[in-house]
């Protein structure tokens, strides 16, 4: 098990899923339920408020990516999708990679929530500081 993510020419998820039709409806349907819940749109990383054009979808679970038939399925679960800056996304994947115990001895949804701890404690850091 690895939570490494692969270079994009050898990864279809990054490559193919994340630019498919399922994708995309998938991801506009997320913020339509959050706007249905009446839930604030942020970034679970810093916190700040965002449109969803500025935010991305961590995946805490991939069982609901598939690809079937010759074509993207996007099942995901609510509840497996979270909404990060591209930035604070990024350093979270960062975490998780650079980290052998994240990387490859926990669970994505484990890992993802011990780096985004993680996140929130170096971003609330800078914010004092400033």
């Amino acid at each position: 098990m690895s939570n490494r993510r692969k270079p994009g020419a050898r990864n279809a998820y990054r490559s193919e899923f994340l630019s498919s039709p399922a994708w995309l409806a998938r991801r506009a349907r997320w913020f339509r339920k959050q706007e249905g819940l009446g839930l604030p749109l942020a970034c679970v990383g810093c916190g700040w408020p965002a449109a969803p054009e500025q935010l991305e979808l961590h995946h805490l679970d991939y069982s609901g990516v598939r690809f079937v038939d010759g074509s993207w399925r996007a099942f995901e679960r609510h509840i497996d999708l979270l909404p990060l800056h591209p930035y604070c996304h990024g350093i979270l994947h960062q975490l998780i990679e650079h980290d052998r115990v994240l990387a490859h001895h926990r669970g994505r949804r484990v890992a993802s929530a011990i780096a985004l701890r993680i996140l929130r404690r170096k971003l609330l850091g800078l914010q004092e500081t400033s």
